[in-house]
């Protein structure tokens, strides 16, 4: 999981029934990372991913949102920059210990159709994913996941890590792609074999169903407890993508936000 990475955290928050399938997931990292990005496709839905470009000033973020809601959702963090607010965390801009501004990069995906309109993650989603954060948290219909889907299947969130060259490397994900999900391998879509679902390989992507064109992005985070400077903390997350050409087909889409973050933790 991408809490293997030491420093890095994970919260989720949602709500299902009732009217509701969304939510908020939070990567936390309290002692700071370098932060980058790398955002892919026609729609995307995010919020102070400027600041993470190599040529700006800030150079360490404490937190990444990832959340439901579409452009509503990223209200959730102004929750998680109130928490880390209220324990002094964020780039200082005075004096004070608490004169501080908490940088927080936010991506969103589009759920809105999955619950009753007006049912979406606002600042109070971010606060609550942040005070369950932790280094265990669940996987599946949680958080930003709560109310994805992926092609022709119910999507969600997962994580993985991998110890590379002395390095940890993980990744957390909200999977809400239009592309179907396949098999690395094979390259058969999962849904396939499930016959409930019908579903065959897509050849092209305008052979996707189109009801399937408003729900969509895959959104996440990729750390390293490595030390990178900006410029080397994009390349992560652009090989991040490239993995995820490979595994949602077709990606990147006119249709898709997907947008991946990477945080490096070493000193």
């Amino acid at each position: 999981m991408i809490t293997d990475v030491p420093g890095v955290l994970v919260g989720h928050h949602e709500r299902v029934g009732d009217g509701w399938a969304t939510g908020t997931t939070v990567v936390l990292v309290p002692g700071g990372a370098v932060g980058a990005v790398d955002q892919r496709g026609g729609a995307p839905g995010t919020r102070e991913t400027n600041l993470l470009e190599p040529e700006n000033l800030v150079q360490r973020v404490n937190a990444v949102c990832l959340s439901g809601g579409s452009a509503y959702g990223l209200a959730a963090a102004d929750g998680v920059m109130r928490w880390l607010s209220e324990r002094n965390l964020g780039f200082p801009v005075g004096a004070q210990p608490h004169e501080v501004v908490p940088i927080v990069p936010a991506a969103v995906l589009f759920d809105l159709p999955r619950s009753d309109w007006g049912n979406r993650p606002d600042a109070s989603f971010g606060y609550a994913a942040c005070d369950a954060a932790s280094a265990s948290f669940a996987e599946g219909t949680v958080g930003a996941g709560a109310g994805a889907a992926v092609g022709s299947l119910k999507g969600g969130i997962g994580s993985a890590s991998e110890v590379v060259s002395g390095f940890t490397v993980g990744a957390v994900a909200a999977v809400n792609a239009a592309g179907e999900a396949v098999d690395l391998s094979t390259g058969r879509a999962y849904a396939a074999d499930h016959g409930d679902f019908g579903v065959t390989w897509p050849s092209r992507a305008a052979s996707l169903p189109s009801r399937r064109t408003d729900l969509n992005t895959t959104i996440g985070v990729v750390a390293v407890d490595a030390a990178l400077s900006k410029a080397e903390a994009r390349r992560i997350a652009v090989a991040a993508q490239d993995g995820l050409a490979r595994a949602v087909r077709p990606a990147h889409t006119m249709f898709d936000g997907d947008t991946v973050f990477a945080l490096a933790t070493g000193e």
